[in-house]
């Protein structure tokens, strides 16, 4: 009897949540909005971060066209 107990209530568990335990997003629809637009915002800043990091930010100093380096 203990083990069905346990199961059910694990099943009602599983079955009552989305993924994981504790819902991170508001029930409000304006303000789940609000939060998905400020988490967004912050994931689309790490690109520009991780280009930081990486200085691939910088202005490339090579020539589009191929020099010879010698003197002409």
């Amino acid at each position: 009897m203990r083990r069905l107990l346990l199961t059910g209530l694990v099943g009602a568990l599983l079955a009552s949540s989305s993924g994981c335990l504790l819902n991170i997003w508001n029930h409000d629809p304006v303000r789940r909005s609000h939060e998905l637009l400020v988490v967004s915002e912050d994931l689309r800043t790490i690109y520009d971060e991780w280009e930081r990091i990486w200085f691939i930010d910088q202005p490339s100093h090579l020539n589009p066209y191929r020099v010879h380096g010698g003197i002409q």
